[in-house]
């Protein structure tokens, strides 16, 4: 039997060491030479003691020597049955180095770079990448009332299907640690291809699972190669791989696969053409329930989750919060910004201070996934700003999500459309936000829907099909646009709405403004203006008017709808004739002395007549007006009965009458001063004055106003009269908003709208008769 350990002779050992000493080596050096991991058997080598003969004859190998002149009475040959001298087969742990070492650059140069949207050189993953959260809960498998959905406000709409933001959350990294087979879902743009690679680069550095070898598998890729082989084998897939890393021996392979020393990362099963799927599927299902022990993750968009993968846990990807926006931001503008790091650090903190604003709430619904914050980071690179019409920023996310998303990422979909084009899909989802928009459904029922997609089809030229037919062509048309684009999405099981509010609102008002004729535009136009109360529709409109070639039509109707809301009641018409007369009482336009002469005044002390006389001067009574109001209103509020507030209402009586320049009024609010209790009678007196006085005292303070400065009169308005004022003031706000949103209208009708604001139906008849 041959010698299972060889040692080296004095000669053999003295010809060893200058080998040795030649290499410059030190005997660590050796042992690593030889894939050992201790020093020891190099030492036992040259000490002449037994040593492993594969190790031994790897020694002289190394050192560039015939192992049998080195050894000390060296067998004759190692033809024992079933022995050889061949490659010691490596432990499972030497294999899973050699791979990861010999693999790194494949993966770092697959994961750690990638192309984003319209920037025109790859960006390392690390300076752009933000830790993204898990919700457990996967929110459309949730059963939810439809009633309820559609009574939320615009600002909680999008919250719907993605999880309370209090509801617990993990980081991504410990849900792959937590779960051994893992689907991560999540809509268009969430991030989930690129969690997969930070967790591919993470290990391959050996941040995440050290003792495994990171494998990321495109799904649709792997599809097309087996399609050419023939063969929908994983295995296979993986062995060719993995040629490039050394591993030639298939047995190599099942050794790691069995001993679970892979991470398995298969992006994009969504992406699977349908003739396809099934044949992955199976796939997936057998090689993991095979190879069980290793760690699988699977990426997948939320629509497609119906793609059930045996033993497998659902998670989606949460929106962003407030913290990853920022974070994200600072990263984009360092990273691509190409500016030094304090000036992209100031850039990102403009853009989050202005997105917080409450006029840029719409942009904070959608920013919060990666594909729209990167949008949003670009626009505000090149403008500084977010822009002023939003129509533009919806056009571009739209043509992302309708095409050019896939297009970027090499995606070729199932041909649902009909061969629809992109301005063939634009008008059929136009038509399904508006006409879903004007119901008032923010959320519907899948079959209302697919419904709503039937009525369409039927309409379009050289349509044929049978009622059958078109059923089954509306359900697939559904789950493409659900699928593929990530505009409607299932909220809850059974329940669907377009993926933001935003993008309903967007279309609703491309569908107006994209109207065939001037007659029906006009029609268009004024079903738009009939929800002129409902503050559902007031995007709607400011999206119309920057969308419309000319905005004037629009304005002009709205002006005539908004002063009819009033016309009929004789009160409110009243109410708004004295507000237009008070208004002829101050200059037509508000000057900014005003403000400084009324500021520097107040903060002079004490207060005299002289100091407020060039604010009053100025501003003729605004201000002393606002001052009576505050004046009034402190005395509707129960106060101490105490010397102390008597002489806060001598106080504040002084304060006004330094502002009043009228003879009469001024004599009027003195004569009521002095009829404030003195400070040095009794309690009881102050008590029976306050009972007995104070009220009526009050009564002449208001008709002492009412006189002399024409405010605060006892209108007495109904409860409907109240509503009605309500939803008049908030049209004019509406009206002001559009015409200050850089809409297209002509000057002298921006002018005569301006001019006409809240004048009583008298004085515009009176106007346009004049015009006449």
């Amino acid at each position: 039997m041959a010698k299972r350990s060889l040692k080296a002779s004095p000669a053999g050992i003295q010809r060893a060491k200058r080998a040795f000493a030649l290499k410059g080596w030190t005997q660590e050096n050796l042992a690593g030479e030889v894939n050992l991991k201790t020093r020891q058997p190099i030492w036992r080598f040259f000490t002449g003691r037994p040593v492993d003969r594969q190790i031994f004859v790897e020694v002289c190998q190394v050192l560039d020597l015939d192992w049998r002149e080195v050894a000390a009475d060296p067998p004759a040959d190692f033809s024992e049955p079933g022995e050889s001298l061949g490659p010691r087969p490596l432990t499972v742990d030497e294999l899973v180095a050699e791979v990861r070492s010999q693999h790194y650059d494949t993966i770092q140069h697959q994961c750690g770079i990638l192309q984003l949207l319209d920037i025109g050189h790859p960006v390392n993953i690390d300076d752009i990448y933000v830790e993204v959260n898990i919700l457990q809960a996967v929110a459309n498998q949730q059963w939810l009332e439809i009633a309820e959905l559609n009574s939320l406000a615009p600002t909680e709409f999008d919250r719907v299907g993605l999880g309370d933001i209090d509801q617990p959350q993990i980081s991504g990294v410990e849900a792959v640690k937590t779960h051994g087979k893992l689907r991560v879902l999540g809509k268009p743009g969430v991030g989930k291809t690129t969690f997969l690679q930070h967790l591919a680069v993470q290990c391959n550095q050996g941040e995440f699972a050290p003792e495994q070898i990171p494998l990321f598998i495109v799904l649709r890729e792997f599809a097309e190669a087996a399609k050419r082989q023939g063969d929908f084998s994983l295995f296979s897939y993986i062995h060719q791989t993995l040629l490039t890393a050394g591993i030639a021996d298939p047995a190599q392979l099942e050794m790691l696969l069995t001993e679970g020393r892979v991470l398995m990362l298969m992006d994009g099963i969504d992406e699977v053409l349908n003739q396809d799927i099934n044949a992955v599927i199976r796939e997936i299902r057998t090689f993991s329930d095979r190879y069980h022990r290793n760690r699988y993750v699977v990426s997948c968009r939320t629509a497609a989750q119906k793609l059930a993968l045996h033993g497998f846990t659902d998670v989606e990807i949460a929106p962003f919060s407030q913290t990853q926006i920022a974070t994200f931001a600072q990263k984009w503008f360092v990273a691509l910004g190409k500016a030094a790091t304090p000036q992209g650090e100031a850039r990102a903190m403009a853009f989050v201070t202005k997105l917080e604003q409450p006029e840029n709430w719409q942009f904070r619904q959608l920013v919060v996934t990666p594909l729209f914050l990167h949008l949003a980071c670009w626009v505000f690179q090149a403008e500084g700003q977010f822009p002023s019409k939003r129509t533009a920023f919806y056009k571009q996310g739209l043509d992302l999500l309708l095409g050019k998303w896939d297009e970027t990422k090499g995606v070729e979909r199932d041909s649902i459309y009909r061969e629809f084009l992109l301005p063939q899909k634009m008008k059929l989802l136009s038509q399904l936000a508006a006409v879903t928009f004007e119901q008032g459904q923010y959320f519907f029922e899948q079959r209302t829907i697919e419904q709503y997609i039937e009525d369409y089809l039927q309409n379009l030229p050289g349509n044929a099909l049978e009622p059958e037919e078109l059923q089954l062509e509306s359900e697939a048309m559904l789950k493409a646009i659900e699928a593929q684009h990530g505009l409607l999405i299932e909220r809850a099981r059974g329940i669907f709405s377009f993926s933001y509010l935003a993008f309903q609102e967007y279309l609703t008002a491309r569908k107006i403004v994209a109207t065939h004729n001037l007659r029906a535009l006009e029609q268009a136009l004024g079903g738009l203006v009939s929800h002129i109360t409902d503050p559902h529709w007031h995007e709607v409109f400011l999206l119309t008017a920057a969308m419309l070639r000319s905005a004037d039509s629009l304005v002009q109707l709205m002006k005539q709808e908004i002063d009819a809301l009033v016309a009929q009641d004789p009160h409110l018409q009243d109410f708004l004739m004295w507000a237009s007369r008070k208004s002829q009482t101050i200059p037509p336009k508000p000057k900014l002395a005003t403000t400084r002469a009324f500021y520097l005044a107040m903060a002079q002390s004490p207060h005299t007549a002289d100091q407020f006389a060039l604010a009053s001067t100025l501003d003729q009574g605004i201000f002393l007006d606002a001052a009576l109001e505050n004046l009034l209103v402190e005395f509707a509020v129960d106060r101490s009965q105490d010397f102390a507030y008597v002489h806060a209402c001598s106080e504040a009586l002084s304060n006004i009458m330094v502002m009043v320049l009228d003879a009469g009024f001024y004599k009027s609010l003195q004569q009521l001063k002095d009829q404030l209790p003195a400070s040095h009678q009794s309690q009881e007196r102050l008590q029976a004055w306050w009972q007995d006085s104070y009220p009526v005292w009050v009564e002449q303070v208001k008709h002492s106003i009412i006189e002399y400065r024409n405010i605060h009169h006892p209108w007495q308005f109904s409860p409907e009269q109240e509503q009605v004022l309500k939803r008049y003031y908030d049209a004019n706000q509406l009206l002001v908003d559009c015409l200050n949103s850089n809409c297209e209208v002509t000057e002298t009708i921006r002018q005569e709208i301006e001019a006409t604001l809240l004048l009583p139906q008298k004085e515009l008849e009176e106007r346009e008769w004049q015009r006449e």
